[in-house]
């Protein structure tokens, strides 16, 4: 009696009404009512195409079905979907009134009703059917013994055009595999852009069937070849996704300059006789692919007509790769020390009444607009594009912040005050590792800037940026995500939707399922602990990367020496992630303790100190044969001694004056230990 009892009110428990609060929705959105009762899921649960969808909606449906089975493991017995209309009947009903086209402004909306008999999606193309899915996928709940969606309405569309993320696959070649599931991580999460970042100083990554010099010369033979593109930019189009190609110009040429270098703004004075005479007493520099991060000074020659001529050949045979409408030209960083140094390009600046250097780029780039509008498309480049004579077609792509000397997005402002269509990557600088808050609150719309509807109508949106001087293919899935999914929802959820305890809860759920689409950002990370730990039990190394997190910002590579291109990337920073688990928990301890300074809260504190002594004895232990533990132990030891005097402290056994404690704190404030810092360093402050 008393086992079915039991039974009994698991039954009720699992049958209670979900609260759409407790829905693990990402990005959130526009409207959910959750109403009693539920669709249950069975084996016979088959799905029904109607109307005039583009032939992606039945890729889209087959892999909706098979992820829904692996989740589920219900054996469903609808296998592949191939043509409209094929089961009438069937429980989920998907209606497309016209076909989706990739790129900006197309009606992505869809209306999600769940009724307890019948699941309908209804979407003007077939692009609003397949975020449809994905809202779907995310509303499912299970009990003890079954799987169900709750009856709900959700109507939904995005507040923005662009969405997107940005790879850089120069400075650490990332391969298709690596491509191709961060495009499965964009469809789930709604985004509609992939900027894929081909060439820079430290690598050419498009193969060239007329310029060959450039693959075979400056790409380290790592790139992609013309049909590896195409079948990417097939996969992402299945997937409603544009791709941004970009070629940086004309900073930024180590690459292009390695093969051509003829086309360089460099010079060399002859002090010699030479065979190599270029102009008045000047020869033609060689150049090298960069193996560092930073700033570098090659630039493409703006007076040399050879220069263009190459340019125009490159994009002849690389727009037709990308049918998208738009092509990134990079622009940025040029600093324009060896235009100054050059006599000849000086001379070419006086001719064309061009006094600074930032007039001779706004030249530069508008020779390449007529050769990328020749093959349909809108010429987009970083901020430093900006000037008076930029041709209102092209599109500004806002970076810089503080950090670069510039108010944060001001760049915006200025380039939707002068009519330019602009997008927003500052403050969703993923590669920086700052905490996932920090991005969720930033908005493509400013605020205190008042603006006309027509240029808030020029903000397209955001795009979250991933440099990958400090990633690898191991590595990038866990840079990316989940704080991309973040700022999803900042791109296309309402602009009130800024609760950050509920980003987080939703967040982890979301992680989680990301990784039946392949992506590495969990999984990975045991692989990595293994190497450290020379193949002993992680579980010590683990747990304190949950109180560690990377260096911020650019502290990590030091004037961008510390790590070359070819640098291990397998230590313990890249382990650690931002958000550190323990450190977010730890914080909510102690303020709950500041607030009452209750036995239970006090309890808190305790199991948390107590597990940092304990960490710091696992970890000397560990390293007895491990030499890649030996860098953290500073860090490990100085947590453990800063644990036992607050221990002390908090049972009134210490005599430590508060000026101790202190440094003792101060002392985990350290940034000089394998490239981490203790990111509990602020709630202990609190504490003293």
């Amino acid at each position: 009696m008393k086992y079915l009892f039991v039974l009994l009110l698991a039954g009720v428990t699992a049958g209670a009404q979900i609260k759409k609060e407790q829905l693990n929705l990402m990005p959130w959105p526009q409207s959910v009512v959750v109403n009693d009762g539920n669709f249950s899921l069975t084996k016979n649960f088959k799905v029904n195409i109607t109307g005039n969808p583009n032939s992606r909606i039945f890729g889209g449906v087959t892999r909706f079905l098979r992820r829904l089975d692996d989740r589920t493991g219900i054996f469903f017995e609808q296998g592949f979907v191939t043509k409209l209309n094929e089961v009438p009947n069937a429980e989920l009903q998907i209606n497309c009134a016209k076909v989706g086209k990739i790129g900006l402004y197309e009606d992505e909306s869809y209306h999600l009703d769940i009724k307890s008999n019948k699941i309908t999606i209804n979407a003007s193309s077939d692009l609003g059917a397949l975020h449809g899915l994905e809202t779907l996928l995310q509303i499912l709940q299970n009990n003890s013994n079954s799987f169900y969606f709750p009856v709900s309405q959700i109507s939904d569309f995005p507040r923005f055009t662009w969405r997107g993320l940005m790879i850089d696959a120069s400075r650490h070649f990332q391969p298709i595999d690596v491509i191709k599931r961060n495009l499965d991580g964009l469809a789930a999460m709604k985004m509609n852009v992939f900027h894929w970042h081909l060439v820079d100083d430290q690598g050419w990554r498009i193969e060239m069937k007329k310029h060959p010099k450039l693959i075979e010369l400056a790409s380290d033979g790592l790139y992609y070849t013309q049909e590896e593109i195409k079948n990417i930019v097939k996969y992402a189009d299945e997937r409603g996704i544009l791709i941004v190609p970009e070629i940086d110009v004309p900073g930024h040429g180590s690459a292009i300059l390695t093969a051509y270098p003829e086309i360089g703004s460099k010079v060399i004075t002859l002090t010699g006789g030479t065979s190599e005479k270029n102009i008045k007493g000047t020869a033609i520099a060689t150049y090298g692919i960069e193996r560092n991060a930073g700033i570098f000074t090659p630039t493409l020659d703006p007076s040399n007509p050879k220069t263009y001529q190459i340019l125009s050949e490159i994009f002849d045979e690389v727009c037709p790769l990308f049918p998208g409408a738009y092509f990134h030209i990079g622009g940025d960083e040029n600093e324009g020390k060896d235009w100054d140094a050059n006599p000849k390009i000086q001379e070419f600046k006086k001719k064309h009444n061009l006094k600074t250097n930032h007039e001779l780029q706004t030249y530069f780039t508008m020779q390449l607009a007529p050769m990328l509008k020749k093959h349909g498309k809108q010429l987009m480049g970083w901020e430093e594009i900006l000037t008076k004579d930029l041709s209102k077609e092209a599109i500004v792509h806002s970076w810089r912040g503080p950090n670069e000397g510039v108010v944060a997005g001001q760049s915006l402002v200025d380039a939707v005050k002068k009519g330019y269509k602009t997008v927003l990557s500052n403050g969703f600088y993923i590669d920086l590792m700052y905490p996932v808050t920090s991005h969720y609150l930033n908005d493509p719309m400013p605020k205190g800037v008042n603006l006309s509807t027509e240029e808030k109508a020029r903000i397209l949106g955001g795009e979250a940026t991933m440099w990958t001087e400090l990633v690898t293919p191991l590595t990038i899935d866990s840079r990316l995500w989940p704080r991309t999914a973040a700022i999803a929802e900042r791109l296309w959820s309402a602009e009130d939707v800024t609760d950050v305890d509920s980003m987080r809860r939703r967040l982890e759920t979301v992680s989680f399922r990301l990784e039946e689409l392949g992506l590495t950002h969990i999984r990975n990370k045991a692989v990595i602990l293994r190497n450290i730990s020379n193949n002993q039990n992680v579980e010590v190394l683990d747990e304190f990367t949950n109180v560690c997190e990377p260096l911020k910002g650019y502290t990590r590579n030091k004037n961008g020496t510390e790590y070359q291109m070819y640098s291990p990337l397998t230590l313990f920073a890249d382990a650690c992630t931002p958000d550190a688990k323990d450190a977010l928990r730890f914080d909510e301890a102690v303020n709950q303790y500041l607030a009452s300074k209750t036995p239970e809260n006090k309890a808190k504190l305790t199991a948390f100190f107590n597990k940092w002594i304990s960490l710091n004895k696992g970890l000397i232990e560990l390293s007895t044969n491990a030499p890649l533990v030996q860098p953290i132990l500073p860090l490990s030891k100085r947590l453990s001694d800063v644990s036992q005097a607050f221990l002390s402290v908090l049972d009134n056994k210490s005599s430590l004056k508060a000026t101790e404690l202190n440094k003792l704190v101060e002392e985990c404030n350290t940034k000089d230990h394998a490239d981490v810092e203790l990111a509990v360093y602020s709630s202990l402050k609190k504490l003293i």
